[in-house]
């Protein structure tokens, strides 16, 4: 991470879960952050829990990256400010419970789509004209994606489907994520991309409005097992680029120990 130390990372939906986890890695590890989110202020608080020793620096901003007028002015504030960037972190995504055919919810997946694809698709080509613009070398964009990006798992017998168009905004960022690469090479910028889709995590999306009774006693990884997922992306080497990371909870209570080591003898 040695590389990163004073360079400009942007994080979208940096007031909560993963993207607070990533912002304050990224702030220990040197970089300069600058942190998106409708609650800027919450971004703020983030400053209480990065040592004080640390080499970064943290900045919020309030954007909504389902207005392209908030990413605008965003980009804008952040070329003004620091010039070239250096990694964007798209993070930012919602979901409802709902399902695809109920009535007098349109607004609400219209929502999903604007924000979990278009935010995302938005962002980039904010982010990507700033780094042509400078010739920023080394570059990395990463999409926090989702298990439901590649697979739409079988909802249980006699449950309602709750999935509605999140798995089709995710699907779209494992697109885009492909599309990305062959754009970047094409520019030939040498700039990176990468998608890392988890599993179910703890965060105010899966814990809040309802939806901590439907994933509750389902195992479930920590925004900080995602934030480390980012680190070892921007660590590899600078001939490596890491497209895909799949990252699932793994719940070692549910595995009969005995069982197992009695099978092998």
């Amino acid at each position: 991470m040695e590389r990163w130390t004073g360079k400009v990372a942007i994080i979208s939906g940096a007031s909560s879960g993963i993207g607070s986890a990533v912002a304050v890695d990224l702030v220990q590890a040197g970089m300069t952050v600058v942190g998106l989110a409708r609650r800027a202020e919450r971004v703020d608080e983030l400053q209480k829990v990065i040592p004080a020793n640390a080499k970064g620096k943290l900045y919020s901003l309030k954007c909504d990256i389902s207005n392209d007028n908030d990413v605008k002015k965003a980009f804008e504030w952040i070329e003004k400010t620091f010039g070239g960037v250096h990694v964007l972190v798209n993070n930012a995504g919602v979901s409802v419970l709902t399902s695809l055919t109920d009535d007098g919810n349109e607004d609400q997946l219209k929502n999903v789509i604007q924000t979990n694809l278009w935010g995302l698709v938005s962002t980039t080509k904010k982010f990507f004209a700033i780094v042509k613009k400078y010739n920023v070398v080394g570059a990395h964009v990463i999409n926090i994606n989702s298990v439901l990006g590649h697979d739409v798992f079988p909802t249980p017998l006699g449950r309602n489907p709750i999935y509605n168009v999140y798995p089709a905004s995710k699907f779209g960022v494992t697109a885009v994520t492909e599309t990305l690469r062959q754009e970047f090479s094409y520019h030939g910028l040498k700039t990176k991309v990468t998608s890392i889709s988890p599993g179910l995590v703890t965060t105010e999306m899966t814990t809040k409005n309802g939806a901590d009774r439907i994933f509750k006693n389902t195992p479930a990884l920590k925004p900080e097992d995602i934030s480390q997922a980012v680190l070892y992306t921007l660590g590899t080497p600078e001939h490596v680029q890491v497209h895909e990371i799949t990252v699932r909870p793994f719940d070692f209570s549910k595995l009969d120990i005995k069982q197992n080591v009695r099978s092998k003898m």
